[in-house]
């Protein structure tokens, strides 16, 4: 039996709980007209790291753990090109014990529905051996505004 995947189809705001505004530049573009791919995971690492800043969970120097990358992924739904400017909405889909997985959704800026929606996992590190480590109460409690169930 083959099995069959659903094709990924663009979401709503309501899908987000947290967003920023973001500009798109010249530089963004490339050859073919569009915002290159790269860049929509330079706004996806902005959008979930002004989070972090925003909530108090990182501080840019001195903390002791760190998170770190580990997976991440896009899809495709519109075109954006320099001059939009956009907004990327994320949302919490789980919380593990060193690990958060956003989901995350690129809006052009007067659209209801996503031009690309993606995903990031982060792992929480140690800072000086970057070892996966628990993640802290207080970082959980920050993000739980955030949670959606997989029904969102």
């Amino acid at each position: 039996m083959i099995k069959q995947t659903m094709r990924p189809r663009p979401k709503g705001r309501d899908a987000y709980r947290y967003f920023s505004s973001f500009a798109t530049r010249w530089r963004d573009n490339d050859q073919y007209g569009h915002m290159n791919n790269a860049v929509y995971y330079e706004l996806f690492d902005s959008a979930v790291n002004k989070f972090l800043i925003d909530s108090g969970i990182l501080a840019l120097a001195g903390d002791e753990t760190l998170f770190l990358v580990a997976s991440s992924g896009c899809d495709y739904f519109t075109d954006v090109a320099y001059p939009d400017d956009v907004e990327v909405g994320i949302a919490i889909r789980r919380i593990g014990s060193s690990s958060i997985t956003y989901d995350i959704g690129l809006f052009l800026a007067a659209a209801d529905t996503t031009a690309a929606t993606g995903f990031f996992v982060h792992v929480n590190v140690a800072s000086d051996d970057q070892r996966p480590c628990p993640i802290d109460s207080a970082t959980r409690e920050k993000c739980a505004a955030l949670v959606v169930s997989a029904d969102d």
